[in-house]
């Protein structure tokens, strides 16, 4: 019987949920979704951005980021704009309650990261980002 190769997805999701276990329960304490502080995050760091960018970068899928989105603005924390020149293209940033929410989650935020930082290394952790950024380089 020939041995298969381990698979690469199942790790790197395997790997996701290990890390996402220091940052799920501050976002249940702030009742957002990962997919929701993504957003927040990347609005907070990026600034107003187009949806169709907005989900690239957050690795959300166009019909889902809408759900997303509406969920976020119902809640006062995003708010969406048409462009006045094409009512097509939809542009997205947060609100000063958007803004506050960041701010109240970054310090909780960044202590989680110096946790796993600390059980796994700071010289492996520069690696392994180093080395998932050349990952997400390699084209099919």
């Amino acid at each position: 019987m020939t041995k298969t190769q381990p698979s690469l997805t199942l790790s790197l999701l395997q790997a996701r949920e290990a890390a996402m276990a220091f940052f799920r329960p501050l976002l249940n304490e702030h009742d957002l979704t990962e997919q929701q502080w993504r957003v927040i995050r990347i609005l907070s760091q990026q600034g107003e951005l187009e949806s169709y960018q907005l989900a690239h970068l957050a690795c959300i899928l166009k019909p889902s980021m809408t759900g997303v989105l509406s969920r976020l603005e119902r809640d006062g924390l995003v708010r969406r704009q048409k462009a006045a020149q094409d009512q097509r293209r939809m542009f997205v940033s947060l609100t000063e309650r958007g803004e506050a929410c960041f701010e109240s989650m970054r310090e909780g935020m960044e202590a989680n990261y110096r946790k796993i930082q600390q059980q796994f290394g700071e010289d492996k952790l520069e690696q392994l980002m180093g080395l998932l950024n050349e990952l997400k380089r390699v084209a099919p």
